[in-house]
């Protein structure tokens, strides 16, 4: 061979080499390509975008978890009081029930029942029943009349009355003692209210009082003073009376009416005792009373510890 030809032959066999080389490394990339993990800087952001939507998703999801216990545990409490609340309020009515019924006194009234009480007054319950009781009275007065020989009377106890202050329009309802004394002022205004419409219709109207009759000068007086005027007559206990029991009391008082040919319509109280007995007429209504002990002398006692 020429050296022409030799030299061809090196330049072939370095080329040749050099391709099976180049074409190895390029085999050696796409080996690595395929084999590892390779991926650009935007994939790489659109990565770690979703590792913290997932992550904010979890935690989202974990407080939400939170906050829905929380809510049940919230609610099961609430629950567990309304209950409490309900059982209380329950026993409450029966226990003023068979209160007003034994003439109970202050005192023997449970503490729970006092606050229930004085929210009865605050929540505007009270105001609603009372509201109620009035429309009640007056639809059963929209049905008879009075006859004309005056004898057809309507009895109205006026001791709750007695306790409003004739001074004041309106107790701000904080302490105890200012939302009784709002409730009895409250009393007042719609059993004057209905006083005078059953007297404009010309009914009689006989006002009984637990009171000594010694007191009717200053009774007469608070009475006028309020707005409570023209009645048929004032009936206060003698003192040969006040060891008697009211319920007693007050069943003699209209035993006595009954037998003078008096016919009694109706009784007005809020008091179990003046509703209670013989002769009590056609129809009896009692006034809601947040707290059945009498009122005034509750208001008595606490004016003579202040």
């Amino acid at each position: 061979m020429s050296a022409y030809g030799h030299l061809m032959e090196r330049e072939f066999s370095a080329q040749s080499l050099q391709s099976r080389g180049d074409t190895g490394t390029e085999m050696g990339s796409r080996y690595v390509f395929e084999s590892g993990f390779y991926m650009t800087s935007f994939a790489a952001t659109i990565f770690i975008a979703a590792l913290v939507t997932v992550g904010v998703l979890l935690i989202t999801l974990l407080v939400t978890l939170a906050v829905m216990l929380q809510s049940c545990e919230s609610r099961s409490k609430e629950v567990v009081k309304i209950k409490k609340a309900s059982d209380s309020y329950h026993y409450c009515n029966i226990f003023a029930l068979h209160g007003e019924l034994n003439s109970l006194e202050a005192a023997k009234v449970p503490p729970v029942c006092r606050s229930l009480a004085i929210q009865y007054i605050k929540g505007g319950e009270y105001a609603r029943d009372l509201n109620i009781t009035m429309q009640i009275i007056e639809s059963f007065f929209d049905t008879v009349s009075p006859s004309h020989d005056h004898l057809d009377v309507v009895l109205i106890d006026i001791d709750d009355i007695l306790a409003s202050d004739p001074w004041l329009n309106q107790y701000v309802c904080g302490k105890p003692i200012d939302c009784i004394k709002d409730a009895t002022y409250l009393k007042h205004l719609h059993t004057l209210e209905l006083y005078k419409k059953l007297q404009s219709r010309g009914w009689p109207l006989i006002l009984l009082s637990r009171k000594p009759e010694r007191q009717q000068n200053v009774t007469i007086e608070h009475l006028n003073s309020l707005g409570y005027n023209g009645w048929s007559s004032l009936i206060m206990r003698l003192d040969s009376d006040m060891e008697m029991d009211t319920h007693e009391y007050f069943s003699r008082q209209r035993a006595a009416m009954k037998k003078e040919g008096t016919q009694i319509i109706s009784v007005i109280s809020s008091q179990m005792d003046a509703l209670t007995g013989s002769s009590l007429g056609r129809r009896v209504f009692k006034l809601p009373n947040p707290l059945y002990y009498n009122f005034e002398s509750h208001i008595e006692s606490w004016r003579l510890s202040h």
